[in-house]
């Protein structure tokens, strides 16, 4: 399985969306709270991001930005 991490913040609706489709597709993840750890926020805007969730995997070979559960669901496999 890929390295797949999350970028999410406090009370983001579509975060949780996310993390939830993810955790009942069995899919490990590592999540990265941009309002508990800042430092991330000047990452995502350098990558042209304005807003979470952004779901990446290893080595950045596929980012969903947003709840997207049609992309989402390629991690599952």
């Amino acid at each position: 399985m890929k390295d797949i991490t999350i970028y999410t913040k406090d009370n983001c609706q579509q975060c949780k969306m996310t993390k939830r489709f993810l955790t009942d597709k069995n899919v490990t993840y590592i999540e990265r709270n941009i309002d508990n750890d800042p430092q991330y926020i000047d990452w995502l805007k350098a990558q042209g991001f304005q807003s979470v969730p952004i779901v990446t995997s290893e080595e950045n070979e596929l980012t969903i930005i947003g709840f997207r559960p049609d992309q989402l669901k390629t991690l599952a496999i």
